[in-house]
């Protein structure tokens, strides 16, 4: 089976049945990466070409070890080490991809839409790994994977998401995955940081974590993206983790099964304390390690097996 389109450039083209069916596929590509030999043949003599056009670390070598484990050529393109650092603009740099025949793009861009644009200029499939403020699919793929494994469904569970929902592509990209599959979803955080209209997504809204961790069936803490604000939006760090961060005395008060996210890297002591980040609850390198078996599903779905539906 594929996926309906050459890309997968967001959640919002993805309907429910396409979500279930990667996830359902990278169930079986999970136990590869248990083997003594971490490798299969299925994309032999497919070429991905990695795009990272932002820093990443997590994103950037799970997609690599995803292509490589199903012996696929990887090649990499970052942003210092491209013609762009010169003056090179997209459209360019797509023609040249195209000419190298690769077979998929995987790109991470600063600018939201960007690799929507890039998937219009060239034939070959193109996966979103990231755009500005705008939607990371991937993540919140590989997120559902994680509490489905952990949980054994998503739908009818309640999902509350704190912090920096404004500046946060995961947040998107979460929002529109967890309510396809009929899971509740609340965002908390200063007024600052949750956008007008974002319930229109399908959420709930709070300023108040404290009476909705209690409900929580999965607490996920986001990154405060300092780097993407272009003002002061909270009087201080120390104040953002008293009335938002995740520390022992407020996960004293979770549900005994709920689970703690983090998309990574966490500012320990910010958005969550050490001690909670650590608890046997967290299941932050799970979903590390289930990030490359989601990406390998979506390889697989998209340039591997038969034709696309």
């Amino acid at each position: 089976m594929r996926l309906k389109s050459k890309d997968l450039l967001g959640i919002r083209e993805l309907d429910g049945e396409e979500i279930e069916l990667i996830l359902d596929t990278a169930e079986s590509f999970r136990e590869i990466s248990t083997r003594a030999v971490k490798k299969v043949p299925t994309l032999r003599g497919r070429t991905i070409v990695s795009l990272f056009l932002e820093p990443s670390t997590r994103t950037r070598v799970s997609f690599e070890l995803a292509g490589k484990r199903l012996s696929a050529d990887v090649v990499n393109i970052s942003a210092k080490a491209s013609a762009l650092a010169k003056g090179e603009c997209l459209k360019d740099t797509a023609k040249t991809i195209e000419a190298m025949n690769a077979d998929l793009v995987v790109m991470r861009h600063s600018a939201a839409g960007a690799p929507h644009f890039l998937a219009k200029l060239i034939e070959c499939g193109v996966i979103n790994a990231g755009d500005g403020a705008h939607e990371h699919p991937t993540q919140a793929l590989l997120d559902l994977f994680t509490i489905r494994e952990r949980l054994g469904k998503v739908e009818g569970l309640h999902v509350v998401i704190i912090g920096d929902i404004a500046h946060s592509r995961v947040a998107r990209s979460n929002i529109l995955a967890l309510t396809k599959l009929g899971a509740r979803v609340t965002v908390v955080g200063p007024p600052t940081l949750i956008p007008m209209g974002i319930g229109e997504m399908g959420c709930e809204v709070s300023y108040d974590l404290d009476t909705v961790l209690s409900q929580a069936d999965v607490v996920y803490a986001l990154r405060i993206q300092l780097e993407r604000q272009t003002e002061t939006l909270f009087p201080s760090l120390r104040e953002y983790a008293a009335l938002f961060g995740l520390n022992k005395e407020r996960a004293v008060g979770l549900k005994k099964n709920a689970l703690i996210m983090h998309p990574g890297p966490m500012n320990r002591g910010i958005e969550i304390t050490a001690e909670v980040a650590d608890l046997p609850q967290s299941v932050v390198a799970n979903q590390v390690a289930n990030g490359v078996a989601v990406r390998m599903a979506i390889l697989y779905l998209l340039i591997g097996g038969g034709k696309s539906a």
